[in-house]
């Protein structure tokens, strides 16, 4: 899908980030289109988390502009800025930094009855929908160290969800867990994908990305190397370090098809 830097509902515009003397983002330039998912691939340490984290106000970048929904994030100073930008772009982690003391249901409750101040009976009712959802609808009164791994990380995603984010980024979730359970999760991934959440996901997962990605972007030492349709990344690329990579990758695990496993 093309995308039109004016109507793009995330924009990057040479964005540069060092800690220190490291230089890690080298001047970013990118555009999302509401409904988008994009994949960004790459090597390890060539700056994609740190990009999610720039577009969720967790790190502000020396330069450039970040804008999301309208909003300069690169100017957000206070911290209400910064809680008010989170309230419309969720972020899932690799860990699933549930709060271990408290059930499924109240770690899902919890932010939107807080930081919203949605009605108690209205978050549990969406909690109990975003639980079918995610297919753990029996595990309302779990707590988190009952869960597998991969339950976890979808317990996860049904707590950014309920934030009713405009945006939910994805930082290598998969990246915890053991193979058995990466299925599950990526399923759950594609089908909000195909209701037309908006995407960011950082990811090892090759197929995955392929499959289900309007735009795939290639980063390496802080730079984007390329970026394109999943068919011109993956099979119609003449970069030889890009073809390296997918190649590489791109047989450690699989696609994800109407619910089967990995």
């Amino acid at each position: 899908m093309t995308t039109n830097a004016d109507t793009a509902i995330v924009r990057l515009e040479d964005v540069r980030l060092a800690f220190g003397q490291t230089e890690v983002l080298k001047g970013i330039d990118l555009a999302i289109n509401k409904g988008d998912a994009v994949s960004i691939i790459g090597p390890s340490g060539s700056g994609k988390s740190t990009l999610l984290r720039c577009i969720n106000a967790l790190v502000t970048p020396q330069s450039g502009r970040i804008t999301v929904a309208g909003t300069r994030v690169d100017q957000l100073t206070r911290e209400s800025e910064r809680i008010a930008l989170r309230k419309r772009v969720g972020i899932v982690f690799q860990q699933y930094n549930l709060f271990p003391h408290l059930t499924v249901l109240e770690n899902i409750v919890l932010a939107p009855t807080r930081i919203l101040g949605v009605a108690r009976q209205e978050a549990e009712k969406l909690a109990r929908e975003l639980l079918e959802k995610v297919r753990l609808s029996d595990k309302a009164n779990a707590f988190p160290g009952q869960l597998s791994g991969g339950q976890q990380q979808r317990v996860a995603i049904a707590r950014a969800l309920a934030m009713k984010p405009e945006l939910v980024l994805f930082d290598e979730v998969t990246s915890a867990l053991d193979p058995e359970t990466v299925g599950e999760v990526l399923w759950v991934i594609r089908d909000l994908i195909r209701d037309g959440m908006t995407s960011i996901l950082v990811t090892h997962e090759m197929r995955f990305a392929e499959e289900i990605s309007d735009t795939v972007v290639f980063t390496e030492n802080g730079r984007i190397v390329a970026q394109g349709s999943p068919r011109e990344i993956f099979h119609g690329n003449d970069n030889a370090r890009i073809r390296q990579f997918v190649g590489g990758l791109s047989g450690a695990r699989g696609s994800v098809r109407d619910g089967e496993g990995i």
